[in-house]
């Protein structure tokens, strides 16, 4: 049904209306089957409005809960979760048309066309290919990091219960959503139980970040290895800025937090967190005992988020990139904005600064109506929007008690995180041709 409506659309419905189109109808699905007895452990009718928080969040790679995973879901339920992780971490167009194309059917210009802005492939030629090799790629990093956990995890619940732990924490990294089964110990505890464990630590750390860098600088270091100067600009500018966006938060947190573990977990925690706030949503501490300059900037490094093209959320490193780039250009009195030897469009220039405003607009949005509806704290607020609109998942534990209208401001901002706010504009408003002339330039003074 869904690879029917996507070959008979794309002759009225432009590429952003359909990505919009699959993601919604993939979080109504998923949020009728979770309301499902069968999908609770107890066997009761589990509220829509609770099934569309938690279908909404895996769909976005969120993970962001009301309900903990691990003691309300039943197999089933942890199952559905996994599935609807699996296919918005891919995307639902490149999965829907990967079935399509296993079918033997030949896949249309339009259709393809819909692959790469669902990817954000920068052309169309060679899309096929791509997609098979980025859902080659994504199994194989799955399915290795499942048998990495697998040792700690069957050691710690049996084998078959082990090997389960093993295969959803490792797609829930990999897709950078967050979601854990770790409740069984606490409910909410993340993987805390686990904050001196280097190994599990480790193997996190690896499949949030080859998640987060995006399924085209894979291709790229696949074909170059590791000499850097061949990269594409992308490329250089996701490794340049994913590095410093950890390094640099990570020496911050061993420097200002967490000063009252040994020092060995002391190096896990500063780094994990690093890594997991971007986008993944996991963490080893509680993270209620930060400083309120250290939840600052887990709220900036949420916002930042992963790279294009990837399973991560956020503004996106190369995002944050190119601003600051085009803030050097000014500093320095240039025309161009320049990286690496290359020129950067002002199309770009535009467009993430576009990106920028709408995000700041919608996390500002989002944090004032929480914090006039529940009553709480702006800093706890502004951490839970920024989470949302990042699609991380962590939380200062407040998400499971908010009510109903909050609760549907952060259904929308891990919606639009995960879509894109300009693929919601473009899919919303029709697009307009440039006039045949230019008007008259005038200077106009700002700063």
């Amino acid at each position: 049904m869904q690879i029917g409506f996507l070959r008979k659309s794309n002759r009225t419905t432009s590429s952003f209306q359909v990505i919009l189109l699959g993601f919604l109808g993939l979080i109504l699905l998923g949020a009728l089957i979770l309301t499902l007895p069968l999908c609770s452990r107890d066997r009761s009718w589990t509220p829509f409005g609770d099934t569309l928080f938690t279908a909404v969040s895996a769909s976005c790679v969120t993970g962001l809960v009301v309900r903990d995973t691990a003691t309300h879901w039943s197999l089933l339920g942890q199952l559905v979760i996994l599935i609807l992780i699996q296919i918005g971490g891919l995307g639902v167009i490149t999965v829907a048309l990967t079935f399509f194309r296993l079918s033997g059917r030949r896949i249309s210009l339009a259709q393809r066309n819909m692959m790469q802005q669902s990817i954000s492939a920068p052309q169309v030629g060679g899309i096929v290919r791509r997609t098979g090799f980025i859902l080659t790629g994504s199994l194989c990093f799955e399915l290795g990091g499942a048998l990495l956990l697998l040792p700690v995890f069957a050691r710690d619940f049996g084998f078959w219960k082990g090997l389960w732990y093993s295969v959803f924490h490792s797609i829930s990294a990999f897709c950078n959503a967050g979601f854990d089964l770790m409740g069984v110990r606490e409910k909410f505890s993340s993987l805390t139980s686990y904050a001196d464990n280097a190994w599990v630590n480790c193997v996190i750390m690896a499949l949030i970040t080859v998640g987060g860098i995006g399924f085209l600088v894979w291709e790229d270091l696949r074909q170059n290895g590791l000499r850097f100067r061949r990269y594409r600009l992308q490329t250089k500018l996701v490794l340049v800025t994913s590095a410093v966006l950890v390094l640099g938060p990570a020496l911050t947190n061993f420097l200002l937090e967490y000063r009252e573990l040994p020092l060995r977990e002391r190096l896990l925690a500063s780094l994990f967190q690093s890594v997991t706030t971007r986008t993944a949503g996991f963490n080893t501490t509680d993270l209620t005992k930060l400083s309120e300059p250290g939840i600052l900037q887990m709220i900036f490094l949420m916002l930042a988020g992963g790279s294009p093209g990837s399973t991560a959320g956020g503004m996106k490193t190369t995002t944050v990139a190119v601003l600051f780039l085009a803030g050097m250009t000014v500093f320095r009195r240039r025309d161009d904005v320049e990286c690496f030897r290359r020129r950067i469009g002002q199309d770009v220039i535009r467009n993430a600064g576009t990106i920028l405003f709408l995000y700041l607009a919608l996390f500002s949005l989002g944090s004032a109506v929480l914090c006039r509806v529940e009553k709480l704290p702006l800093l706890s607020c502004l951490f839970e929007t920024g989470s949302a609109v990042g699609t991380v998942g962590l939380s200062l534990g407040i998400t499971p008690h908010l009510h109903m209208p909050s609760k549907l401001v952060l259904m929308a901002l891990m919606f639009l995180g995960r879509v894109g706010a300009l693929t919601l504009v473009y899919a919303l408003l029709p697009g307009g041709k440039n006039p045949p002339g230019r008007k008259p330039q005038e200077t106009v003074t700002v700063g």
